[in-house]
């Protein structure tokens, strides 16, 4: 019991003489309390929104939880800094308040820009449903978001230190338009990138082509300045974003389709079983599993050639995969070969006829 009075007489004795002291240990512990009890309720938080799949939320989470860890040792920090330098003359107690308002829109853009990242690297996951996102487009969105966000942020802290903003802007205007003049190619190049971000004529993993320039392979990155293609036989293509304002390019990738033009030639020999021919190679077609039946399909006597009969065979598969498109075909083109031949009739290929003119035997009188 004398061990309690005497503590208790010392804390008394101690918060008489020095009771900042005590008002700066007592504002440390409820920061670290506060730090804790923060954690505690945003892992049970995040058990709570766990069993959800909302993007928004897990966003939030994930952004805030840094920040505001971070908050709350700052704030922390300079009440106890505001305490202990209270009643002082010292001038460097007198920057807490403007060091306060810094730090408050720190955190907010670190918690935006957090944000921004999270639904950047999370937007396409099918676990969320948000749909099929283009990953170099929310990357592009993202960027200049961030970036957004950052310079709002400095002009707002130079602002709320004293420093003139307008200043900052006149100048940036001036070194702007001098940059401007300097970099037209590279501006050119970042606009190109912007448009090609908006409106999507092709993205990561595209084929693409272009009769114009000779462009064609698989599109692999698309920078702010350069687009990276890989062409077929393996190398890499370089072009500048600025290229694609004035160039016509074919996304092949994005077919509905893939096309089968064919024109099938028999001989005249077999021009009793034509019709015949085409009516099968026609059923044929439209009960083939790998043939679209909501597409186009001809199946036509065409003409008559030099030297065949000519049908023409025009319908569409149901893959777009170059690959996969040929051994379709390759099993179109054979079952038409069978329906032919099974027909009694044959393939026609160029040939010659040459009729010999009949002359009369030499008679015995002609001989003499």
């Amino acid at each position: 019991m004398d061990t309690v009075q005497g503590a208790l007489d010392w804390a008394t004795r101690t918060f008489a003489e020095n009771p900042k002291g005590i008002y700066v240990f007592l504002i440390v512990f409820a920061t670290l309390l506060a730090r804790f009890l923060m954690r505690h309720l945003l892992d049970r938080v995040a058990a709570h929104l766990g069993r959800t799949h909302t993007i928004h939320d897990d966003a939030v989470l994930d952004a805030v939880r840094r920040p505001l860890g971070w908050g709350v040792w700052t704030f922390g920090v300079l009440f106890a800094a505001e305490v202990a330098g209270s009643g002082t003359d010292n001038a460097l107690f007198a920057y807490i308040d403007p060091i306060r308002d810094v730090a408050v829109m720190v955190l907010i853009g670190w918690f935006a820009i957090r944000y921004i990242s999270f639904l950047e690297s999370h937007v396409g996951d099918p676990t969320y449903g948000t749909g099929r996102v283009d990953a170099a487009t929310a990357s592009a969105v993202g960027k200049v978001l961030r970036a957004s966000v950052a310079i709002t942020v400095l002009l707002m802290a130079l602002q709320s230190l004293g420093f003139s903003v307008t200043g900052v802007l006149a100048f940036g205007g001036i070194g702007g338009i001098a940059i401007g003049f300097a970099a037209r190619d590279l501006l050119a190049n970042f606009f190109g990138a912007l448009m090609i971000f908006l409106d999507r004529p092709f993205a990561v993993g595209d084929w693409i082509r272009s009769a114009d320039r000779q462009i064609e392979g698989t599109v692999e990155d698309i920078g702010w300045r350069l687009t990276r293609i890989r062409t077929f036989d393996q190398r890499p293509l370089y072009v500048p974003n600025s290229v694609f304002a004035t160039l016509t390019v074919e996304n092949p990738s994005r077919m509905h389709n893939r096309r089968i033009n064919e024109i099938v030639g028999v001989r005249y020999d077999d021009m009793a079983v034509v019709k015949r021919v085409v009516d099968d190679i026609r059923t044929m077609l439209q009960e083939h599993e790998e043939i679209d039946p909501d597409r186009t399909l001809i199946v036509n006597l065409l003409e008559f050639g030099a030297s065949s009969v000519n049908i023409m065979v025009y319908t569409f598969t149901r893959t777009t995969d170059w690959v996969a498109f040929h051994g379709i075909k390759e099993d179109v083109l054979l079952r038409i070969a069978r329906v032919v031949e099974g027909h009694g009739a044959e393939m026609a290929f160029p040939t010659s006829t040459v009729y010999l003119a009949q002359l009369p035997e030499p008679t015995g009188d002609e001989g003499a």
